[in-house]
């Protein structure tokens, strides 16, 4: 999952299999943000996940 990018995620067999998905979903979902004129939001990093995970448990 990127958190950042509303509905934006991968999948893969493996963590790296994932990790690659993963770029390929993120480039997919900036250019069709562009495409569409929606705003791009900026990146929150580590802080924003470990915000999350720490929602979750």
């Amino acid at each position: 999952m990127v958190p950042e990018l509303p509905g934006c995620s991968a999948f893969g067999g493996t963590e790296e299999a994932a990790s690659k998905e993963v770029k390929i979903a993120i480039e997919l979902w900036l250019e069709t943000a562009k495409k569409e004129g929606r705003g791009i939001p900026q990146p929150q990093g580590k802080e924003l996940l470990n915000s999350l995970y720490e929602n979750i448990f």
